[in-house]
């Protein structure tokens, strides 16, 4: 039995959890969200306790697998509706400048033409300057999907650092050819 999985997870007040077949939702201050778990395990809502309790079907490895899994993805789900989740970006070279109109996010990173994302629903997107972005929703994979694609768009490069990177990521910065 996963360690992680046979965990409780707990849920505070305030946070509604719903379970019809395999349909999970859960509601909160900061939004609701919707999954579906695999039928290999059951989850089981517990009122009185206010848990969320999920067991294995059988006892295989990709089952034993999944179970953790879900215990996992449900706690994320449970602290995204009362939390929340932000990652935060930054811009580091000259002329990098980035800007918010109309939910689509403009990014001037070093390349010829501006480069222009939508933001996708659910997610709160800003910019409190020219050089920083910070994005937030209750769905841990979709604010962490959205800031891994803006910053593929222009990955820090090792010589000089300059490109899109997450706030307070280390860039190792590799010698020129002229430190020989």
């Amino acid at each position: 039995m996963s360690r992680i999985g046979k965990l409780p997870v707990a849920v505070p007040a305030g946070v509604s959890v719903t379970i019809e077949k395999r349909q999970i939702t859960v509601s909160g201050p900061k939004g609701n969200l919707t999954w579906e778990h695999r039928p290999e395990l059951a989850v089981e809502w517990r009122e009185g306790d206010r848990q969320v309790v999920v067991r294995p079907q059988q006892n295989d490895r990709q089952t034993r697998a999944l179970h953790g899994l879900t215990r996992a993805l449900l706690a994320n789900m449970v602290e995204g509706v009362t939390q929340g989740y932000e990652k935060k970006l930054e811009l580091q070279g000259v002329g990098y400048v980035c800007s918010l109109a109309g939910g689509v996010l403009t990014l001037r990173v070093g390349l010829a033409n501006e480069l222009r994302r939508r933001v996708p629903a659910g997610l709160q997107v800003e910019c409190p300057d020219q050089t920083h972005i910070n994005i937030r929703g209750c769905d841990k994979q979709l604010v962490g999907q959205f800031a891994a694609e803006i910053r593929s768009l222009r990955k820090p490069e090792p010589y000089k650092g300059k490109g899109i990177r997450y706030v307070g990521e280390q860039i190792k910065i590799k010698p020129g050819k002229s430190a020989t």
